[in-house]
């Protein structure tokens, strides 16, 4: 009988959830068991996807039932690759039968119900199980007493692009809170698996373009996470933008400067001294998202613009890695009690 963690990937045929599956099939300390998918049920997960033939033979695609989940006594925790308000339907029986869930949706990420609603247009569907996720980038938050936490909400791809590099300075009041504006370039696989016009090849390929301006949803979560972090109300000018590419993100974030950049690096070395997933690039050096596609990295460097006094941050990260399933699994490893690297080397 294995004795490794027992993993179900719930949505498992988006990209995220296929990104899931395939690092999870390499993971020393957990097995994929169950992987959903109300189309595929019955489907070999290997002859749909051919690049995980070999790495999980004999697992097949399932219906996705709430009940039947939360019955399967073999499942140790769940990750939910849903849209959001889905993703709820599915973490409210599996919580209640006392399950790890691991939830990639924007369902649990906010602390407020009412800026929920102003930002996905909807009443939350389970405002009682919203008080009980955890919010975690292993990073910045960690796992202090979430050790037998059941419920964690992943951070989106855009947040965690820019909360990397500006936690740690707004905490430490080196950067002013009032004036920060974020460019920020996505690849096409952010937006998910959709049949829809602008995400054709045809009108994607050589264009560029903004979107969600000027209050995208993932506003709503770097703005609170940002105002804990400075320990005030902060607002930001975000200013995301679609470019042809499959995946990666690269943030731009322009900040009026209090403290040097000298100082801005002693802060991001003390930070992150102990985080793998992080990596420091010299001022003048720009992370490129080509570098870290693939990886659970996040790459950061800095510039002091003396002409405007501002701070320039910048990042890169793979969106379907460390903005999705990757950090779904670094909140497992740490979970579990496995090494934080586990499965993302």
């Amino acid at each position: 009988m294995s004795t490794k963690v027992q993993a179900a990937v719930v949505g498992a045929t988006g990209y995220s959830g296929i990104e899931l599956m395939r690092l999870l099939a390499r993971h020393p300390f957990m097995e994929v068991v169950n992987a959903t998918s109300r189309q595929l049920a019955g489907k070999s997960v290997g002859d749909v996807y051919q690049k995980l033939r070999g790495l999980l033979d004999g697992l097949v695609f399932t219906a996705s039932d709430p009940a039947v989940l939360a019955s399967e006594t073999n499942v140790d925790v769940f990750f939910l690759a849903l849209p959001h308000g889905v993703a709820t339907k599915f973490a409210r029986p599996l919580f209640d039968a006392g399950k790890v869930v691991i939830d990639l949706s924007a369902d649990f990420r906010l602390g407020s119900p009412e800026v929920y609603e102003e930002f996905y247009g909807e009443e939350h569907p389970d405002k009682e199980l919203l008080e009980a996720g955890a919010y975690v980038i292993p990073e910045i938050h960690g796992m202090g007493g979430l050790r037998d936490h059941q419920l964690f909400a992943c951070p989106g791809c855009y947040p965690t692009s820019i909360q990397i590099p500006l936690t740690p300075l707004l905490k430490a009041g080196l950067v002013e809170s009032d004036g920060i504006v974020v460019n920020s370039l996505s690849g096409v696989s952010g937006a998910g698996k959709k049949l829809a016009e602008n995400y054709l090849f045809c009108e994607r390929s050589e264009s560029s373009v903004a979107y969600g301006l000027p209050k995208h949803r993932h506003l709503s979560e770097i703005e609170e996470q940002l105002s804990v972090a400075a320990d005030k109300s902060v607002v930001i000018q975000f200013c995301p933008h679609l470019v042809p590419m499959q995946r990666g993100i690269v943030s731009t974030i322009s900040v009026p400067a209090i403290a040097s950049l000298g100082a801005v690096y002693e802060c991001w070395n003390s930070a992150y001294a102990t985080s793998p997933f992080i990596n420091i690039l010299p001022s003048g050096t720009f992370p490129d998202s080509q570098h870290v596609t693939g990886t659970n990295r996040v790459d950061i460097s800095a510039v002091h613009d003396e002409r405007t006094g501002r701070l320039l941050l910048t990042s890169a990260e793979d969106n379907l890695i460390k903005g999705a399933s990757g950090q779904a699994i670094q909140i497992a490893n740490l979970r579990f009690g496995f090494p934080e690297t586990a499965g993302l080397l």
